[in-house]
């Protein structure tokens, strides 16, 4: 006899499912939690606690070290100037003054525009706040430019003086507001005022610009005093709400981390360090142009981080992506993976999305014109899609041999499973078909085979399809057709799953026989247990509580005596065939026959918990099935059944060579005295059987009786009903 056979299909590498976090750039959030924690009331989403926050290699205390030292040059260098007045020089352009301004704000202006329109795009109130950043600084930037003495107005005033310093002070506001982790409904209110805030930026910029540049018109006109104006102190608030931001910003690129939030804090840092310094107000010294400087740097350091990125990617449609909030970043995420199953779905299906005019559009085309992208990029999507199109078939197809290995089970029909089988395999492999032998033929639909057209036990190619050969103990036993794939992997995954199929045809083939063999020798209930796990047959036992059932036939020695054996053999299978059917529709198992006796247990191997109920509806049952065939035939023998109830060793007891399984104990042996003692076409019980039935059980005392073998009595009773 054959073992099951086992398959070891070839290992292929399937998708990984990726979590790790982007470096920045298009709808890259990162893995590492979320970025808002949900300030501003109901309806955000909390990061809650959770693991330390990632450090990039942007935050590893060296480099974080260097680029605070970094930042703290320009006030150290501040610092200097103005405790060496000697070193702190006069430097006078007013032309080349003019003209950095209107660079440096120009370039600012180009910047926030770009990021509002990235705000638009997204729907992101985090990008709106960062452009309002840059526009509201470069506006009052570029009015303090225009109001350079000697360019366009004849000396300084206010609003030379103050341009600045306001500007980096509602900056500072925008920063900071940029910087909060902004939940869901604050986020669409901010959006909602965008309007507002914007109509109202550029107002104040026009009325600011209008009162400095006309002379005498408001005292923004007028000349301001030799030692310069400020904004008494609020100048520090500003420096404050920048280093706010800039802190904030830096705990988001821990969790996110990207280029592009690590120039922007680097910027709000700058700002504030602009701001300090231009409270100094020494016009045209070293100390003054400093702060211009710092604030050329910001922008432009910004800006270069924008060409760069614009560099990588070869697109400014997702430059500012990994600035947004948490939720913009979630629902990009979502819309690219919907769009790379969507391109999936399309290279599997090798077909292409109709457009206008008749034309087909291929779907990486399509798109790259929805999400911005090159031709470069386009076709790089379209090869991760294949790519990923090929791993996802690929999985699919190992599945269903795994499922297909998990259908052949014991005790499945063959049928069941070709049919179950074969649904899921359809669905990774194609229209699979699948014939058996007939008559030494398979037929199949394109064609008819036999053992001399498979040379090799290997396959044969038929234009659009493959046949493999399905073998049961090294013969011809079926044909499975396969649709030819594309991939690499796709002849060897049809011929595993070829394999598999054969493995699991002779695999149910053979538990069928095992089966049908054991489940004529021995009880169900032994047969699956020796099936599912041959280990249980070893030899030994265990103590379980169990009622044990002992019926023979009253008369039967004489009646032998009185007919021919054949006589006595149909007499027998008679009566067994109709007690065995009642003992196993009642959860009994039936241990041994011993020429007309037999013996049944209840609550072993399989567990009952009513086992004595079941037990006595069992014994009523025979004597009445009994009672149908005794009528039928004067002068055969009556059944007498014995019932108890008790712990016994029930395992299997024999040799290595040979065993079977059994139970001993004393309840086993009571139960055999009182089926001795029970008179024709009656059920004898034991106390015990009786306690574990209740009121439910109609009997008749018969007092204590001594048994053979038994130094104590045992009371017994007459069960002739169960209520």
């Amino acid at each position: 006899m054959n073992n099951p056979r086992t398959a070891s299909p070839e290992r292929l590498r399937g998708p990984r499912e990726r979590g790790q976090g982007g470096r920045g750039g298009r709808g890259e959030s990162g893995g590492h939690g979320e970025d808002d924690g949900g300030w501003g009331g109901n309806g955000g989403a909390g990061s809650g606690e959770g693991p330390a926050p990632y450090l990039p290699p942007s935050g590893q205390p060296v480099r974080l070290v260097v680029w605070a030292i970094h930042l703290a040059l320009p006030m150290a260098g501040l610092w200097l100037l103005l405790t060496r007045p000697r070193l702190n020089a006069v430097l006078r352009d007013n032309v080349g003054h003019f003209w950095l301004i209107i660079a440096v704000a120009g370039v600012n202006v180009v910047l926030g525009t770009m990021i509002g329109q990235a705000s638009a795009r997204r729907a992101d109130a985090r990008l709106l706040l960062v452009s309002l950043v840059f526009l509201s600084s470069a506006g009052f930037f570029l009015i303090h430019g225009l109001t350079t003495p000697k360019v366009i107005l004849q000396g300084p005033n206010y609003g030379f003086e103050l341009s600045q310093p306001v500007g980096l002070l509602i900056a500072s506001m925008f920063a900071f507001a940029s910087a909060l982790p902004l939940n869901e409904r604050v986020a669409q209110a901010v959006l909602k005022a965008q309007i507002r805030l914007r109509g109202g930026l550029v107002l104040l910029l026009a009325g600011w610009g209008v009162a400095s540049l006309l002379p005498d018109l408001t005292p923004l006109g007028g000349r301001p005093p030799a030692h310069g104006a400020g904004l008494g102190g609020l100048e520090a608030l500003g420096v404050a709400l920048y280093a706010a931001a800039a802190a904030m910003m830096f705990q988001l690129h821990r969790r996110r981390p990207s280029a592009m939030l690590i120039s922007l804090l680097t910027a709000y840092a700058l700002l504030a360090e602009a701001t300090v310094a231009g409270m100094s107000h020494f016009n045209w010294h070293l100390s003054w142009w400093l702060w211009h400087l710092l604030l050329a740097v910001a922008f432009l350091f910004v800006a270069y981080s924008a060409y760069l990125q614009f560099r990588q990617e070869g697109s400014s449609a997702g430059l500012f992506d990994s600035v947004a909030l948490a939720a913009t970043v979630q629902r990009l995420r979502g819309e690219y993976e919907a769009a790379l199953e969507e391109l999936v779905g399309h290279l599997r299906r090798r077909a292409d999305t109709p457009s206008g005019g008749g034309s087909r559009v291929p779907v990486a085309t399509r798109l790259a014109g929805k999400f911005g992208l090159t031709e470069g990029q386009a076709a790089v999507l379209d090869r991760a899609g294949e790519a990923l199109a090929d791993e996802r078939e690929v999985s699919e197809r190992l599945a269903a041999l795994v499922d297909m290995g998990n259908r052949a089970r014991v005790g499945m029909p063959e049928d069941e499973l070709l049919t179950r089988g074969l649904e899921r395999v359809r669905r990774a492999y194609g229209d699979v078909r699948v014939g058996l032998i007939s008559g030494g033929r398979v037929t199949l639909d394109s064609g008819v085979y036999g053992p001399q057209d498979f040379p090799g036990d290997g396959p044969v190619r038929l234009g659009g399809t493959v046949v493999h050969p399905l073998t049961v103990r090294g013969r011809l036993a079926g044909a499975l057709t396969v649709p030819v794939g594309r991939t690499r992997q796709d002849e060897a995954l049809a011929a595993t799953l070829a394999s598999q199929l054969s493995i699991s045809l002779e695999n149910t083939r053979l538990y069928q026989e095992l089966s049908t063999l054991f489940r004529q020798y021995m009880s169900p209930d032994v047969a699956k247990s020796l099936l599912a796990d041959p280990r249980t047959a070893a030899l030994g036992g265990e103590l379980v509580e169990l009622t044990a059932l002992f019926a023979d036939l009253k008369g039967f020695t004489s009646y032998s005596e009185r007919v021919a054996p054949g006589e006595i053999v149909e007499m027998l299978n008679r009566y067994h065939s109709a007690a065995v059917p009642i003992v196993l529709g009642n959860g009994g198992t039936i241990v041994q026959f011993v020429g007309d006796a037999l013996l049944a247990l209840f609550n072993a191997p399989a567990r009952q918990a009513d086992h004595a109920v079941a037990a006595a509806r069992t014994a009523l049952a025979m004597q009445e099935a009994a009672e149908e065939i005794a009528a039928g035939t004067p002068g055969y023998p009556r059944f007498r059944i014995g019932v108890n109830t008790g712990v016994a060793l029930v395992g299997n007891i024999g040799s290595p060579e040979l065993r079977g399984f059994n139970a001993m104990g004393d309840c086993v042996n009571v139960a055999a005295r009182l089926e001795g003692i029970a008179e024709p076409g009656t059920v004898v019980i034991g106390q015990s059987t009786l306690d574990l039935i209740g009121p439910g059980a109609k009997v008749r005392p018969l007092g204590e009786l001594a048994l053979k073998g038994r130094e104590r009595p045992v009371h017994a009773y007459v069960l002739s009903a169960l209520r």
